[in-house]
């Protein structure tokens, strides 16, 4: 008799990273276990998407060591460096690449760096029997690197439900309004863009609260909080929090905010909607589809004055938050489940394992 469906992730470190792409790996994984999958979760350590000869003589000997015949899903932070080794086992293993946006359209890339990752990682996905993505957005951006669009599975994150009474309950009656950003200090997120509209207005009365590592890019970091400086006390870094303290952010706070440059789905708008936080965007990738028109304002990735514009809307009219914050709780209730995405990457699953050589890569066989 056949066992459970089984697969192996591997996955580009500590898969406790808080960051929403680590979250999707392991929250996906465990609802998969919960499902009755056996799943297998192995770390390849090393400076993702840019290993050097040791990291990469060590993913290789993980990847040596999975048998005959596995079903392995990798992130796309490590699987798109790993063209070489992806090629070498690509006839006796199963590849499925997880893609949650393509490497080359991080921000802040040289123009050389951009296409050395963009040939990577469309080199290794040729050698993949199915690419899941986060969203349509992304889809497209993978076919647009030679994915066959049959062989990309859209899989979006899942949320936690959280209950009316909570989702409506706000910490701090009185006093300035909160504004919280949950996202790595990074050139992609926009907090540069963030902290320039939020200095035109200091006439108004707000504080904001910015939740996400600064030992990413300790540089982008420093740029940062040395812009914040003139507004003082307004803007309070918490760095990376652990999840019962970023879940009393997301309750404590009146308005989230994500200004990213792009996004390949955007996991921290949907956490706000599931608190019915009210959202102001930019409409960078994925955004554009994963904020629903009447839960926030959204405006273009860059665009500091249509930024400010937006803030200064929400920040003055209660009127408008409510509306916006009604708007969310609804969105809420349409939010997929893990467990429910789970089902979803398990049916992208079917017949993975039993497939031939995906057409892409045939030829290459």
């Amino acid at each position: 008799m056949a066992g459970p469906p089984a697969c192996c992730f591997l996955i580009p470190g500590d898969w406790n990273t808080p960051t929403g792409g680590y979250a999707y790996d392991r929250r996906l994984a465990l609802a998969l276990r919960e499902a009755g999958w056996t799943v297998d979760v192995r770390a390849v350590h090393g400076a993702w998407p840019h290993p050097d000869a040791a990291d990469l003589a060590a993913a290789s000997a993980c990847v040596g060591s999975l048998a005959d015949g596995a079903l392995v899903v990798v992130d796309g932070l490590a699987f798109g460096a790993l063209a070489d080794t992806v090629a070498l086992h690509a006839q006796r293993l199963h590849w499925v690449a997880l893609v949650h946006h393509p490497l080359h359209l991080e921000t802040g890339l040289g123009a050389i760096e951009r296409q050395g990752l963009r040939d990577g990682e469309a080199q290794a996905l040729q050698w993949a029997r199915r690419v899941v993505v986060t969203s349509a957005s992304t889809a497209a951006d993978v076919a647009a690197m030679g994915v066959p669009p049959a062989l990309i599975a859209v899989v979006e994150p899942g949320t936690d439900r959280v209950p009316v009474a909570q989702a409506a309950a706000r910490q701090h009656p009185g006093g300035p309004l909160h504004l919280l950003c949950v996202a790595t200090l990074t050139p992609r997120k926009g907090h540069a863009v963030l902290l320039q509209a939020l200095a035109g207005l200091t006439h108004l009365d707000w504080v904001l609260h910015s939740v996400g590592s600064a030992q990413r890019d300790p540089e982008t970091a420093a740029g940062l909080h040395a812009m914040a400086a003139p507004l003082g006390r307004r803007v309070v870094w918490h760095g990376e929090v652990e999840a019962d303290a970023l879940h009393s952010h997301y309750l404590a706070a009146d308005v989230f905010v994500l200004p990213s440059l792009h996004e390949g789905y955007g996991m921290v708008v949907a956490e706000a909607l599931a608190r019915g936080l009210p959202v102001v965007a930019s409409n960078a990738g994925a955004l554009a589809h994963t904020l629903p028109a009447d839960a926030g304002l959204q405006v273009p990735p860059g665009d500091v004055p249509a930024l400010q514009e937006a803030l200064a809307q929400v920040i003055s009219d209660a009127g408008l938050r409510a509306r916006l914050a009604e708007g969310a709780r609804a969105a809420a209730t349409r939010l997929p489940t893990w467990a429910q995405q789970a089902t979803r990457f398990a049916t992208a699953m079917e017949g993975v394992a039993s497939n031939k050589l995906a057409p892409q890569c045939a030829a290459r066989g």
